[in-house]
């Protein structure tokens, strides 16, 4: 299975920061030890008119110039350096070149990603810009030309935290569908909202969170016939997540990216994942949380592979 990575390009962090940058690097490591499960390539970085299919002309130029205000730069939570904007457009690439070989060839991977925050005109909590908005808006554009007709894409978003940015920049958008399963009391405090989401109490444990996913995902596939899904397989909803506030084990993160990828692969829809969120209080619980993750889609490329999906 292709998997892009774009951890060769670090955030200028000051000491003390709360973002867990080096998961992305640790998890690129644990399969360079662990070949033949994942194609890893470094993720291009994503161009200027491609990441102004979802984002504003003002916005982005703030970013790549770096004349974004203090106050822009305190709302997502980075200062601003060659570098962030440098890694910001390789997140963004990185789904882009997932989404293009998950139509080719059934599932693909960003090794990173899941910025849901971001708005079209503002990034928000650790997110510059909306790697799934733009690789969506692309995958579009680029498939309008060669079928003369509109991919329907499904968004699936199972990040701890709303995926408020997502929802905003899709909202009037009837060719892309939206759906959130959250905690109900976390970040972000307003909501914006999807097409469907789930807020769920906190303290969630796995029983309660895959009965809601099963519902959710039924009423997903009667409203949604999507040509391509996105599936942020965010590991913040994990027990041990200092800022997950729910309690699914790792036995529950299998079974939620399980019940995921078999639903995707039974209907026959390419899915190009990314990692999202994941803040535990010890980081290698989510670095393995993400290694099953990775592990689970790459069965998933091999049963497509293989004719048995």
């Amino acid at each position: 299975m292709l998997a892009f990575h774009s951890d060769a390009h670090s955030l200028a962090l000051p000491p003390g920061h709360r973002f867990p940058q080096s998961k992305y690097r640790l998890l690129r490591e644990h399969f360079e030890r662990e070949p033949g499960l994942l194609r890893m390539q470094p993720a291009p970085a994503a161009a200027e008119d491609e990441l102004l299919l979802a984002h504003t002309p003002d916005y982005v130029a703030a970013v790549l110039s770096g004349t974004l205000s203090a106050a822009q730069q305190r709302e997502i939570g980075f200062p601003w350096s060659p570098s962030m904007a440098e890694r910001s457009r390789r997140s963004v690439g990185a789904s882009i070149a997932a989404a293009r070989a998950a139509l080719a060839e059934g599932v693909a991977a960003n090794m990173a990603g899941g910025t849901h925050h971001a708005y079209a005109d503002k990034g928000s909590g650790y997110c510059v810009f909306n790697d799934v908005a733009v690789a969506a808006r692309l995958m579009q554009v680029a498939w309008a030309r060669q079928h003369r007709h509109l991919l329907g894409v499904l968004v699936i978003d199972l990040d701890v935290h709303q995926g408020n940015g997502t929802a905003a920049i899709f909202r009037d958008d009837d060719s892309v569908f939206t759906f959130s399963m959250h905690g109900e009391k976390n970040f972000p405090f307003r909501k914006e909202p999807g097409d469907l989401d789930v807020g769920l109490p906190d303290g969630c444990g796995d029983a309660e969170y895959l009965a809601a996913l099963d519902e959710a995902l039924a009423t997903v596939w009667r409203r949604c016939q999507p040509g391509l899904a996105f599936y942020l397989a965010g590991a913040d909803p994990h027990e041990g997540d200092r800022l997950g506030r729910l309690k699914l084990t790792h036995a529950g993160l299998a079974e939620r990216d399980r019940r995921v990828l078999t639903a995707l692969r039974e209907r026959g829809i390419p899915v190009a994942l990314s990692m999202a969120g994941g803040y535990g209080h010890d980081l290698s619980t989510t670095v393995a949380a993400q290694v099953s993750t990775l592990k689970l889609a790459a069965d998933s490329w091999a049963a497509i592979a293989r004719g048995t999906g």
